[in-house]
């Protein structure tokens, strides 16, 4: 039995993102508010005083593991902190100039009216790493604690399923699970109220949903990726500050996807691609779109003369009102991305993010105030939610990316009388509007022929006519490894893998067969591989898992659910610093 020593907390934020650096500034805030009232003779509860609060971040620096496009609408940073300009809030710059592109094969069509979900002048183009980075330092600076290098691996539980905090990951494990000399049992911080606020699929928040039943009478949670590169570029190669979005290639008509194109400062430009995680065909690759992507020739002629420096993918939780999770439970609060605050229509979630996290502050001090951390109390954050702007954005746009799952045509159409209808579903809209992404995969068919004994290897589909005109040149497009060197990411090898096959024979037979290893294509950073094993005379599944820039993209894709993605060490992934 290993003795964890226990520290004693009133609230724990579990992922130093927007949502929660957000969340730990306004709760000092309000608590100073309420107790100044109480002085005063105002009757709001008890005094409340001076509290410990936590924020325990799987990174080794705030900001190492975030990403994100991103234009910000400053809505809500301007409700945090009014002054948040003059404070040093690091933006990049004011988006002057907005434009959408349809791409056929070669061509590009210039949308003559920009749609107005896509408007973002007068918004700020940031580094998400950077803004998260700064949000830290001014929690710093108002006594909230932050531990980077501590990864929540579980939530802990009194006997009654309330929640009363979480337990950090060992230090020091060997790869077949044995004590090194280094070894540190991982710490149990206890807490009145814990807030998870993950980022999009939250690996306590999976967790705790599936034990609390938190999805129950929910559509289901439906993700897509983004794959990113920072470039320089020559002087005039592209406007600062001009926001630039595409439909259309490389993606088919049944498959969600799109790129943008953002000026940054210096003549750097953020450019990536989405690609919706509830697509068909098992042979995509949404690093492989992206590369190809960037062959079109008004992106190549963007890129030309330029140079690569950053890389970086994640996964977007892209569904939206009807696919939030329960946002409370006895002692715990939901916020952000890992509860589906992201608004799809406009791409953005760091301001609904930054905004849950504020109510979800308000709900504790009220929680503080009476002594009480059930539901009956924490209830009155999803109250909050529902009365707040966020309700406003989110509510017209709940059938947006169900919308896409009929396919590109029919999409365009539904979501254009969406937005003229308040959000009303139009079409031939299935009952339940969401269905995951891994139940949407297709088996193989005749299109590519393989050797189920033989697999696919990892670049086998590049041979498909979708991928055919792809090749890695290192200049404009990139391979997954070289990549992933672009991304800094770092893990030490010698410890049990983050990422958990709960059974590997599924792959070298059933998955193998039926959809080809998909693992070895939906995830940007080369970890998976079928290795051909003389024993067995067949190809069994290897985990690269020093390659992992932690998007979660196969604990969400992988069409039989059997591979969970687990926090590893702390410190280990990638460095998104800028990105």
């Amino acid at each position: 039995m290993i003795e964890r020593e226990q520290i004693e907390m009133d609230v724990v934020f579990v992922g130093a993102g927007p949502a929660n650096l957000a969340a730990a500034l306004w709760l000092k805030k309000k608590i100073a508010e309420h107790d100044e009232f109480i002085e005063k003779g105002f009757k709001q509860g008890n005094k409340i005083g001076e509290i410990e609060i936590g924020i325990v971040e799987k990174g080794p620096f705030v900001g190492a593991h975030i990403l994100s496009g991103a234009v910000m609408d400053p809505i809500a940073i301007r409700e945090l902190m009014p002054d948040f300009l003059e404070q040093g809030c690091p933006v990049d710059t004011v988006v002057t100039e907005d434009a959408a592109w349809y791409l056929t094969e070669n061509r590009s069509i210039n949308a003559p009216i920009v749609p107005p979900p896509l408007k973002n002048k007068g918004k700020y183009i940031i580094s998400l790493s950077k803004m998260c980075e700064w949000l830290a330092e001014k929690c710093e600076e108002e006594g909230i604690n932050i531990f980077p290098e501590f990864p929540a691996s579980e939530v802990l539980y009194d006997g009654n399923d309330r929640v009363i905090g979480i337990r950090t990951g060992d230090k020091g494990i060997d790869k077949e699970g044995h004590p090194k000399d280094n070894f540190e049992p991982g710490v149990d911080l206890l807490a009145k109220v814990t807030v998870l606020g993950e980022g999009s699929r939250g690996s306590l928040a999976k967790q705790l949903m599936a034990r609390l039943g938190l999805m129950e009478g929910k559509e289901p949670q439906v993700f897509s990726i983004g794959v990113k590169e920072l470039w320089e570029v020559p002087a005039g190669n592209f406007e600062e500050g001009k926001v630039v979005h595409t439909l259309g290639f490389p993606s088919d008509t049944q498959t969600y996807g799109g790129g943008w194109i953002y000026g940054m400062k210096n003549n750097v430009i953020s450019i990536g691609y989405v690609t919706g995680l509830d697509y068909k065909d098992p042979l995509i690759d949404p690093h492989a779109e992206f590369q190809k992507f960037k062959t079109h020739p008004k992106i190549a002629e963007i890129l030309r003369g330029g140079k690569m420096i950053k890389y970086g993918a994640k996964t977007i939780n892209a569904g939206g009102y009807w696919t939030m999770p329960k946002l409370y439970s006895d002692g715990v609060l939901l916020v952000g991305d890992t509860a589906s605050f992201l608004n799809g229509q406009r791409i953005k979630g760091i301001h609904t993010a930054m905004k849950s996290g504020m109510l979800a502050a308000e709900t504790i001090v009220d929680a503080l105030a009476h002594d009480d951390f059930s539901s009956k109390h924490l209830k009155h954050y999803s109250e909050k939610v529902n009365m707040s702007w966020i309700y406003d954005e989110l509510y017209p746009v709940r059938n947006f990316h169900a919308a896409f799952q009929q396919g590109r045509w029919p999409a365009l159409i539904n979501t254009g009388l969406q937005f003229l209808t308040g959000g009303l579903a139009w079409g031939a809209m299935p009952k339940e509007h969401h269905i995951a992404g891994h139940l949407r995969m297709e088996e193989l068919n005749g299109n590519f022929k393989h050797d189920a004994k033989k697999g696919l290897g990892p670049n086998d589909h590049l041979k498909s006519d979708r991928y055919r005109n792809v090749a890695f040149d290192k200049q404009l497009t990139f391979d997954k490894i070289t990549d992933v060197f672009h991304a800094g990411v770092a893990h030490n090898e010698d410890q049990p893998s983050h990422l958990r096959i709960l059974d590997p024979e599924v792959c070298a037979t059933k998955c193998a067969e039926e959809y080809g290893n998909p693992c070895q294509r939906f995830c940007p950073a080369a970890v998976y591989e079928m290795e051909d094993n003389s024993t067995t005379g067949r190809k069994e599944i290897k985990v690269n898992f020093s390659n992992c820039v932690h998007c979660k993209t196969c604990d969400i894709a992988d069409p039989y659910q059997i591979i969970n993605w687990v926090t590893p060490e702390g410190g280990g992934g990638p460095n998104y610093k800028g990105m």
